[in-house]
């Protein structure tokens, strides 16, 4: 099974729970930390990796930093059931997938946002406004800069990219020029 496989899974029944439960942004805060607590402790992710350690003994590691770290009840349980299945190495995966899932299902739609320079915040929150009267949505935007384009900006939402880059104008025009020959 592949990764992403697993992430859909686990995120999407992580998310019927605390959508049930009401608990989305706590549960969401609290495995971040988790996510870069064994990030930074590259032996602890190995312990919960290696095979060759039993079962017993990773589930005393892990109750023994849930005692210490207190989660609620819920990020605890789904921390305990990754173990469980041998999935608890995947928690960056499985994470980033929960977030995704419950951004679309409260109508969020994610946007990247690639321009020449740092965009200002009026132009950034014109660029949310367009691509919110756009979509019908509530937009949540990624910016990035690559000097690269030139100028302009480039938005993709999803799969459909809006490229208004100067770069992909230049490319056009070139392409239009040696046409005309």
């Amino acid at each position: 099974m592949s990764i992403e496989t697993i992430a859909r899974r686990y995120g999407s029944a992580l998310a019927d729970v605390v959508q049930k439960n009401n608990e989305a942004e706590a549960v969401s805060a609290e495995l971040a930390v988790w996510q870069e607590m064994l990030a930074a402790n590259p032996e602890l992710m190995q312990v919960f990796a290696n095979p060759t350690i039993g079962h017993m003994a990773k589930e005393r590691v892990l109750e023994e930093l849930i005692q210490r770290a207190k989660p609620l009840r819920t990020t605890a349980n789904f921390l305990r059931v990754l173990l469980k299945n041998n999935r608890l190495v995947y928690l960056a995966e499985i994470r980033a997938r929960f977030a995704a899932i419950f951004e679309e299902r409260q109508g969020i739609i994610p946007a990247r946002i690639t321009a020449a320079r740092e965009l200002s915040d009026a132009q950034r929150a014109g660029l949310r406004d367009a691509l919110e009267k756009l979509t019908g949505k509530k937009v949540k935007l990624d910016f990035r800069v690559e000097a690269d384009i030139i100028g302009g900006v480039i938005a993709r939402l999803g799969s459909t990219v809006f490229d208004g880059s100067v770069r992909t104008r230049l490319e056009e025009l070139h392409s239009q020029l040696l046409s005309v020959r």
